[in-house]
């Protein structure tokens, strides 16, 4: 189905890919405030969905040894050190936290109090981790310049690559605004690698959604950071925590992806942010790469036949 905002503007995407009864559109909710950085979703990822290591070098600039999102790292937990206190913060786990016997902070979140029970000052510095993803976007331009069809719309709403289609023309890796989809390499030691230069990204484990499963990361993550369910509902749930946040004095909390009239139309992946986009690696005002391309055709079509026009007229003009 095409109409006047096939390619830009807030649609319900299943509905736009010819979906007439679908279910609700599914997506993830990544509270970053809670992300813990223990990458478990990133390992739960790669074992669901067969994905293979690619060395995990430690590459000097942080404590992440995965680097960013890759045709082999679908889910990517991004560290980031900063000049900052953390301050209180109210963590907003459902159940009450468990002493693991770790240092903790004082009331005046000015100093800490570590295990032997001695009282130390509190470091000038916090930790920034969110774990990134696909943002499976309303209007995805990697589906859009696909000539092959091996990207396309799932009746939830998300966006996945049929291996066995695509034929590795990488039309799709500039189109992304976010940089996310990208070609499998091969192994550099001449073994064979599985989907070798075929363009991969996450799938939202469409495998699982089909059996009413949650996705693989959001099933392993330990402090529900990654929170999956019908986007509708997590944008709620999204807006109430960010209402908490500032109201215990989180007042750098934000969401980032949720709103249906930005220039990917919303995704259905978004994120509650402690600081910046560009911070954590994300592009301030995404928009979609294909959002131009009905002004782009009807102007190269203008073109066309006034070229066409002025060369009948030229023609007629000689034998005259």
């Amino acid at each position: 189905m095409i109409g006047k905002n096939s390619l830009f503007g807030p649609v319900d995407p299943a509905q736009e890919a010819g979906y007439e009864d679908h279910p609700p559109r599914k997506g993830f909710f990544t509270d970053t405030s809670i992300c813990i950085g223990c990458k478990a979703c990133e390992v739960a990822c790669k074992e669901w969905n067969d994905v293979p290591d690619h060395g995990f070098d430690m590459l000097g600039t942080s404590y992440d040894n995965s680097h960013s999102l890759n045709a082999d790292q679908w889910r990517h937990v991004a560290f980031i050190e900063q000049p900052k206190r953390t301050g209180d913060q109210e963590p907003g786990l459902r159940q009450p936290p468990v002493d693991l016997g770790m240092p903790t902070a004082a009331p005046n979140g000015n100093e800490v109090t570590l295990p032997d029970g001695t009282v130390g000052e509190k470091p000038d510095f916090r930790w920034l981790m969110s774990s990134d993803v696909c943002k499976h976007c309303t209007h995805a331009a990697c589906l859009d310049v696909c000539p092959t069809g091996s990207l396309f719309r799932t009746e939830f709403g998300t966006v996945v690559v049929q291996d066995d289609i695509c034929n590795g023309c990488g039309y799709c890796v500039p189109a992304c605004p976010y940089g996310v989809i990208d070609r499998r390499k091969g192994d550099t030691d001449g073994k064979a690698v599985l989907n070798e230069g075929v363009a991969q990204k996450c799938t939202l484990c469409y495998d699982r959604l089909k059996a009413d499963q949650k996705p693989a990361c959001a099933q392993a993550c330990p402090t529900e950071s990654i929170q999956y369910g019908d986007v509708e509902e997590l944008r709620e749930r999204a807006d109430r925590r960010v209402a908490q946040l500032h109201e215990a004095g989180i007042m750098d909390a934000r969401l980032y992806g949720n709103d249906p009239n930005d220039g990917v139309g919303g995704t259905g992946a978004f994120f509650l942010l402690l600081d910046e986009p560009e911070v954590y690696g994300f592009p301030p005002d995404p928009v979609v790469t294909t959002k131009d391309l009905p002004h782009m055709f009807n102007r190269a079509t203008a073109a066309a036949l006034a070229m066409l026009a002025g060369a009948a007229i030229s023609f007629l003009g000689r034998r005259g």
